[in-house]
């Protein structure tokens, strides 16, 4: 009679102990902390590895530039011989931009030269990993999709 009631048991035992191995806590999806985006762009430097504009891929455009993601906000794009500065933030999505409207939003900012203005944004967080950042933007305007990436260095 013990074993009957040993063995479910121990069954239920086990299936809690599994349970608890599993996590919502996926490195590779961004949460709504924008602290989280922040600690990982700040450390090292960053390079674009995918930039899709609409209907263009322009990754190239930005090849040999490596970005460095300041805690004062700035960022500095330095390459080819130039250093180009803007700005940059990642806060909770403001609900009426877009949807879902629970995501994060990573802001840039950069007024020129024109390639580089055409990163400013308020993209959307898809997906945060310690060594990428994958970002989105569905225009408003026109409807496109501009997709950024950005891997450290």
């Amino acid at each position: 009679m013990k074993r009957i009631f040993i063995i479910p048991a121990l069954l239920f035992i086990f299936m809690l102990n599994v349970a608890s191995m599993c996590s919502s806590d996926d490195n590779s999806s961004p949460s709504t902390n924008p602290s989280t985006v922040i600690n990982t762009v700040t450390q090292g430097t960053w390079r674009i590895t995918y930039f899709f504009d609409t209907d263009t891929n322009e990754t190239s455009n930005y090849s040999g530039y490596n970005f460095t993601f300041n805690s004062d906000g700035s960022v500095v794009a330095v390459g080819n011989g130039l250093s180009i500065t803007g700005t940059w933030s990642v806060v909770n999505d403001d609900s009426n931009d877009d949807n879902p409207s629970s995501d994060l939003d990573f802001n840039l900012l950069f007024t020129s030269p024109e390639i580089f203005a055409d990163l400013s944004d308020d993209w959307d967080v898809l997906e945060r990993t310690d060594t990428k950042i994958r970002l989105i933007d569905v225009s408003g305007g026109n409807g496109g999709t501009d997709y950024l990436t950005f891997e450290k260095n």
